[in-house]
This record gives structure tokens, sequence and C-alpha cells, in this order.
């Protein structure tokens, strides 16, 4: 007997379209505020943040994008700060070993 897998995202995309009520712009703006939550749970800031944007066309004025937006905009901040003190470090490591080795 074969065993049928289900797709989450599959399901997800499926469940989306299932409400027949929505008009193409609430759908589309539905469609983009999800993509933007799914970015958000891998920390994909900046893709999360064009998801935000993006659903801004079919609801300019958003407050949940526009926030989403701002939210955003402090991860990827915080994540450049993080960078710039990692950075230094790992090379300073890399050259004390490349230096002792």
């Amino acid at each position: 007997m074969q065993e049928i897998h289900t797709n989450e995202s599959t399901m997800a995309q499926h469940d989306l379209y299932d409400d027949h009520s929505l008009t193409h712009e609430e759908l589309k703006y539905r469609e983009h505020t999800e993509r933007a939550a799914h970015f958000i749970k891998i920390d994909l800031f900046r893709s999360a943040r064009e998801e935000f944007k993006a659903a801004l066309v079919y609801k300019p004025g958003d407050e949940k994008c526009l926030l989403g937006i701002t939210g955003m905009n402090a991860n990827i901040q915080r994540d450049k700060k993080i960078v710039l003190v990692v950075a230094p470090i790992v090379l300073a490591i890399i050259a004390a070993i490349a230096i002792f080795a």
C-alpha cells in the first residue's frame, strides 16, 4: 500500500484560496503577509520586509504591514551590529591561528 504524504505549504496555499468570498486584493494581501510570517520564522528579515511592502500595495497604509516593516528594520539593524562585532573577533582568531600554527 502506498503512503500519501501531504506538503504543508501546499495545504496552506489551498487554505489560502478556499475562501471564495475574498477579493483578489484581499487574497494577495493575505498571501504576502503569510509569506512574511514564514520568512520571520526562519530569520529572513529582509525577505519578510519585502513581503510586507508587497502587501501594502493591496492594503495601503495597513497598520500590520507598517509595524511589520518597522520590526524587520529593527531586526536587520540588530543583525548588522552582531556581524560588526563578531566578524573582527573571528578574523582575529583566524589570524592568531595562522601566526602561531
